[in-house]
């Protein structure tokens, strides 16, 4: 095992070139998690997410966290890095987070059990997702966290929810039953929950200058969708 001393400012000690699988404790579909392994993603499992990533019959490219959680840190075999991270500030997630690089990043198991987690997990995007492309997963929606212009092609008829994690003021969208034109979503003002699109292909633009980041929620049936809308994003190429 190694004893990292890393912090929210440093840099990463795991660089990957694919899509990465962070997976936590939480509420995690083991099927999921095995079809996208299979796929070629790297994955991380999280403290305790990492039994859960060998329950499912997948050795983790590495573990990241404080590992008070995980069951046994010495019966890894030594290709598994198994790198602990002392400080409290943070949740295992956000550990994760700045102890990795990729060009985009899944969470799985990040929400879920416990509501405190759920709520630090939203936090952690907060401070991560500018410079990198999250995907929160769950039993039902997937989450993209986005700052600025986004269009996608979710089909018409499709559930999207807008949800902001800062205030964010929208120019205009288009495709979507109720118009975000002119509107401010903030926490505790407005939020944009169940959405409808009405046309195959939805574009959500914020107001000149606007960087708050927002939500993009869909169903679990849209995440290669939301993969490939990130890696575009981010100018990477199509992952495996």
């Amino acid at each position: 095992m190694q004893e990292l001393t890393q912090d929210r400012g440093a840099a990463p000690v795991l660089a990957f070139s694919t899509p990465l699988l962070l997976v936590g404790g939480g509420s995690v579909d083991v099927g999921l998690l095995q079809a996208l392994a299979q796929r070629g993603m790297a994955v991380v499992g999280v403290d305790s997410g990492a039994d859960t990533v060998r329950a499912a019959g997948i050795m983790p490219d590495a573990i990241v966290g404080d590992l008070d959680s995980l069951a046994d840190p010495t019966s890894w075999p030594a290709s598994v890095p198994v790198l602990g991270v002392a400080e409290q500030q943070s949740i295992d997630f956000e550990k994760a987070l700045y102890a990795t690089s990729a060009p985009v990043t899944l969470a799985l198991g990040m929400t879920g059990g416990r509501f405190d987690h759920t709520l630090a997990a939203l936090d952690a995007i907060i401070r991560h997702a500018h410079g990198r492309a999250i995907i929160v997963v769950d039993e039902a929606d997937v989450a993209l966290a986005v700052s600025g212009d986004v269009k996608f092609a979710p089909g018409q008829g499709a559930r999207v929810s807008v949800h902001p994690l800062q205030p964010v003021r929208f120019a205009r969208s288009q495709g979507l039953r109720w118009a975000l034109d002119g509107l401010t979503l903030a926490a505790g003002v407005r939020t944009g929950t169940s959405n409808l699109a009405t046309s195959d292909v939805i574009a959500i633009e914020p107001g000149p200058g606007e960087a708050g980041l927002y939500l993009l929620i869909l169903g679990r049936e849209h995440l290669d969708g939301l993969i490939a809308l990130a890696l575009a994003r981010a100018g990477a190429a199509p992952g495996p």
